[in-house]
């Protein structure tokens, strides 16, 4: 087979980010075509136009492999109509089953598979033990299109049956073609590399050429003057997760000693050591495979163990021997209650102090998700920011703070004392939802606290990335800026959402460990200290306030001390239990408070940790390692393809649509102008560059399904889903719901969504042909209710005299702490009903109403009173006209629990 000659011309972005799903589905394509063409209902022709588009990039998979395609090319261009459909079937449903990760004869033709006896080293089931995962090496190596099948044969002739894996080399012969597989091909865990390979392919890749200039990952952009090393590089950029080998002819001591040596697991002497090689790679998969605390906990519960500790359900005796409640055992099966103890020993471990397989298990997670540290957290990732903000927040510590964050922030701000000084994000009144917040806001709190004198108080910036609805920060613009005011600023970035985006190239450096990676390699190049003094000497001795705002500040890399908090429910976007959280550091300073984070965990943490949570958490992170690329990449596939079929289908579009990046993001956060993910004109060129520079973008698994047109409010289209149609979402808004794929879903969920829509789309429209004019009226005023009569978001008021005693002039941090623990005194409290005259006159002429609780409607989900805060009128009339059931911190009946005045008085400190 020759070297990959091209990508399919297109560049637009779900064909691009979708290209695993696309292979499939050409695969399938020429299969059909070669069928008709076989029973004389096609062309040849056809069929050959489309396998040429195929071969185009199959040089970048191992399997159908060089020999297959060379026999479907001979029977297409010889004529053979039948054969070539038999083998391009066969092909075609070994790649959409992936069978031939465990079937030796997908990997031959019929007629060499009748020929050839039954062989060990072939990817097939290992005799005696089930199943072995496969995996597959990118070898990058001069001249790979001739010497292709000698590497591919040296390397099987190595394989034995007692190997815990399986694996199959992808050859190629440049450094673009590398970075090309690993973008395309997400079966692949290892890279080996020769010397002496070119730095651009010699077939034309315009498209993909493109694209990697665009991301900085071009030949000409990366390659210094030793290319392997180069190429390791930028494979780390793309794919972190990847062991790269290195085997040279040369001074192979000189090399592995070289610092930019660093992402290279092992260099080896290439004329001797093949079989090291080999070994190499099945060990460096293991080392990822390896889940310290599950393997342990598999086989405690293999052992014969006599239980006298407070866990009567361990062992599954009470329940198995029980007539009443045995079919809980054979629901969840015995492993789940072999597997549970209160013990810390017999190869167990301890959450709250662990220093045997908890510890090692969660090494190798800040490993994988690029931390220094990781803290696994079985109560939710509530919790995890809890902890943080107790161990780093001391009482009068200010904490700038999303208002709309997690409830589990301000919490963690009343236990720690810390003062919230709120910034609100931008509205999005339309749709009932706040968005996220700008950075000239948190600027300017940051330059006001320092024009009071003040600034010193400042200890942290607390942001949720992304959004419950998607919006994702320019994490690292956000630090840099803020440290260029503050050099010491605590960052925790609540990524409860978003933990799954490590795994891919284009939202990891959008991520708080991935902007940390990038603001650390930044500190250590020169270049840093010369923008600098550059910028300094632009902006002169006592710039104003104003010109700083304006300007895109650069911090003073000698000055910086970075200290990054990253928390993540892993249960939310990876394969973890209910529950299951990790804490992420990458702290300068960790070292410092590192005993003040083990008392935080003590206060939290239960000591009697779920053991089911923790292994799940340790499974995750293996999964993540070995495919989460993939697995990422195909839920922005699921949400691409999500999109594209209901925006243009021509009846759904008229009652349901998802909204644009446009539409979720104002104009002047996305400085780059682009509009949306399958916007005509847009190709994932544009998408890379707005990932890159725009202060805001879009999450594009999140999707903000618009209802409100179609008559329902997210709350009631909810329900009609779950109960009618077995399709569950979790947020909803006025007028919306959110859509949200992930790793576990197919293209089977997304066809029986559109299937589903359409039925309701369809039914609208008989209702409103039935219901003549009257009908259509009152539908259009119940459209015009939720689109357009939406109430006003309100905004934070301020804090009440009384809970400011030392706060500043301009700022509007407050003693929310104070305020909360009032409101434990009932003869301190009044109640007064929402819609009483008595609301209104206090409004009007005071006393100031002061809430004594945090009051948050579901939806919008974010507090819109805080202990502390003054009522304003803005507050109450979103009350009123709210329409949700669920109002957490209020209680219809009594009204809205307010802090008397004269109390709050007592408060005032001299």
């Amino acid at each position: 087979m020759n070297q990959p000659q091209a990508v399919p011309q297109t560049d637009r972005v779900d064909h691009f980010f979708s290209f695993p799903g696309a292979r499939n589905d050409r695969w399938r394509g020429l299969h059909v075509a070669a069928r008709d063409w076989s029973r004389g209902s096609g062309s040849a022709a056809t069929v050959k136009g489309l396998f040429e588009g195929l071969v185009a990039y199959e040089g970048f998979f191992a399997y159908p492999g060089r020999q297959l395609l060379a026999t479907l090319r001979q029977r297409i261009d010889s004529g053979q109509a039948a054969g070539a459909a038999g083998l391009a079937q066969r092909i075609s449903e070994a790649i959409v089953t992936r069978s031939y990760k465990s079937d030796a004869g997908d990997w031959q033709s019929v007629e060499t598979l009748a020929e050839t006896p039954p062989d060990l080293n072939t990817p097939t089931l290992a005799r005696g033990q089930g199943h072995r995962p496969y995996f597959e090496m990118l070898v990058v190596a001069p001249g790979a299109a001739r010497r292709g099948e000698s590497v591919i044969e040296q390397i099987r002739r190595l394989r034995r049956g007692e190997d815990a894996f399986i694996y199959e080399p992808v050859p190629v012969g440049s450094f673009e073609e590398a970075i090309c597989a690993a973008i395309l091909n997400p079966a692949l865990a290892a890279v080996t590399i020769y010397e002496g390979f070119d730095h651009e392919s010699a077939a034309d890749l315009p498209v993909l050429r493109d694209f990697l200039a665009s991301a900085g990952l071009d030949a000409a952009s990366i390659a210094g003057d030793d290319l392997p090393l180069s190429l390791a590089d930028a494979l780390k950029r793309v794919r972190p997760e990847l062991d790269i080998y290195l085997l040279s002819d040369r001074h192979v001591e000189r090399i592995a000693g070289d610092v930019r040596a660093a992402n290279i697991r092992r260099v080896l002497y290439a004329v001797e050591e093949l079989l090291e090689l080999h070994l190499c790679v099945l060990e460096g998969v293991a080392d990822r495979y390896r889940t310290p605390f599950f393997d342990n906990l598999k086989a405690y519960a293999r052992r014969p163990i006599s239980t006298f500790h407070a866990l009567p359900i361990a062992r599954g005796k009470s329940v198995f021997k029980s007539d009443w409640i045995r079919d809980m055992g054979e629901f969840y099966g015995l492993n789940i209650f072999l597997a549970e103890s209160s013990a810390t020993t017999g190869g167990l471990d301890s959450l709250l102090e662990p220093t045997g397989n908890i510890k090692l298990a969660q090494e190798m997670a800040a490993r994988a998700f690029g931390a220094d540290h990781v803290f696994f957290v079985t109560n939710g990732t509530s919790t995890s920011n809890k902890m943080v903000h107790q161990a780093l927040v001391a009482p009068g510590d200010i904490v700038l703070l999303d208002r709309n964050c997690h409830k589990s922030h301000h919490y963690g701000l009343v236990l720690a004392g810390g003062q919230p000084l709120y910034i609100d994000a931008f509205p999005m009144t339309e749709y009932s939802m706040y968005g996220a917040v700008p950075l000239s806001s948190i600027k300017k709190a940051l330059l006001d606290l320092k024009a009071e004198g003040r600034l010193d108080r400042a200890k942290m910036v607390d942001l949720t990335n992304c959004t419950f609805d998607g919006h994702i920060y320019n994490t690292r613009r956000v630090m840099e800026e803020c440290l260029a005011i503050k050099p010491d600023l605590i960052f925790l970035w609540d990524e409860a959402w978003f933990g799954f985006a490590r795994w891919s190239p284009f939202l990891r450096p959008r991520t708080a460990m991935g902007a940390a990676e990038a603001i650390e390699k930044w500190m250590k190049d020169p270049a840093s200290v010369q923008a600098y003094e550059a910028q300094q000497k632009e902006l002169g001795k006592n710039p104003s306030a104003a010109k700083l705002l304006e300007t895109r500040l650069i911090p003073d890399p000698s000055q910086i001390r970075l200290r990054v908090y990253q928390t993540n429910s892993t249960h939310k976007s990876m394969s973890a239990l209910r529950q299951g959280s990790m804490l992420l550091v990458r702290d300068v300073d960790f070292g410092q408070v590192e005993a003040q984070f083990h008392e935080a965990v003590f206060t939290h943490a239960s000591t009697s940790p779920n053991q089911q949570l923790i292994a799940s958490l340790d499974i995750a992170r293996r999964q993540m390692e070995l495919e989460g690329y993939g697995l990422v990449a195909n839920a922005i596939e699921i949400a691409l393809d999500i999109r594209k079929e209901v925006n243009a289908h021509p009846v759904i579009s008229k009652y349901f649509r998802v909204l644009s990046a446009s539409e979720m993001i104002p104009d002047e956060y996305r400085q780059t102008g682009f509009v949306d993910f399958l916007e005509p004109g847009t190709d994932w060129e544009d998408q890379v560059r707005s990932m890159h520079e725009d202060e805001f973008c879009l999450d594009p698994t999140r999707m903000t399904l618009v209802c409100g047109t179609a008559g329902f409010d997210g709350t009631q289209f909810k329900k009609l889903m779950a109960d009618d149609y077995d399709i569950q979402f979790n947020k909803t808004s006025r007028n919306s719901v959110l859509l949200q794929s992930n790793i576990n879903n197919t293209r089977s969920d997304v066809a029986n969504l559109i299937r589903v829509l359409l039925e309701i789309s369809r039914k609208i429209e008989a209702d409103l042909a039935k219901g003549g004019e009257n009908g259509h009226a009152a539908f259009a005023a119940r459209i015009k209710s939720l689109m357009q009569d939406v109430p006003d978001l309100p905004n934070f008021s301020h804090f009440h005299d009384a809970f400011r005693w030392d706060a500043g002039k301009t700022t509007p941090e407050g003693d929310m702490r104070s305020a909360f623990y009032s409101a434990y005194y009932a003869d301190g409290c009044e109640y007064l009903p929402l819609n009483s005259p008595e609301v209104d006159q206090r409004l009007k002429s005071g006393p100031e109403m002061i809430s004594a609780n945090f009051v948050i409607p579901y939806p919008p989900g974010f507090p819109i009173m805080v202990p502390g805060q003054v009522i304003s009128p803005e507050t109450i009339d979103f009350m009123r006209k709210l329409d949700v059931k669920e109002i957490h911190g209020f209680e219809r009946t009594k009204g809205l629990k307010l802090i008397r005045p004269d109390h709050a008085k007592n408060h005032i400190r001299k």
